[in-house]
C-alpha cells in the first residue's frame, strides 16, 4: 500500500504560491520514507512529516501531519496525497493559517 508513495517528489505547482517562491531556497519537494517518516520542503519552509497510509472514503491516500519551520517561526498542520503513477495531488493546510493543493512529480 505504501509503496507507491516512497521516494522524492518535486512540487511543480501550488494553488497559492509560483514556481519562483516553491524554489526559493531549494527546489521545493517531500521525501517519503518507508519507516512513516518523511518532510518537504518549499519556499522558507521546513518540516519533518508523519504519516499513515489510509483509506478514505474507500480512497487511499497518504494522511500525515507536520511540524516544522517559516523563515525560522514555527509551523505546524496537516496534509494529504495520493498517487497516480509518476504524478502525487494533495492538499496542505497549516495550522492557523494558509492551506494549498499542490502537485508533484517523482524524481
Amino acid at each position: 500500500m505504501k509503496k507507491k508513495y516512497i521516494g522524492k517528489w518535486w512540487i511543480k505547482e501550488m494553488e497559492l504560491w509560483d514556481k519562483e517562491y516553491i524554489d526559493l531556497v531549494a527546489q521545493g519537494h517531500f521525501m517519503i520514507k518507508s519507516n512513516g517518516t518523511g518532510s518537504f520542503q518549499f519556499g522558507a519552509v521546513e518540516a519533518g512529516v508523519d504519516y499513515k497510509v489510509e483509506l478514505v472514503k474507500g480512497v487511499e491516500r497518504l494522511e500525515f501531519s507536520f511540524e516544522g519551520a517559516d523563515e525560522g517561526d514555527p509551523v505546524y498542520g496537516r496534509g494529504w496525497a495520493q498517487v497516480e503513477g509518476t504524478n502525487m495531488t494533495g492538499r496542505i493546510y497549516f495550522h492557523l493559517g494558509d492551506d494549498s493543493a499542490f502537485t508533484a512529480k517523482r524524481k
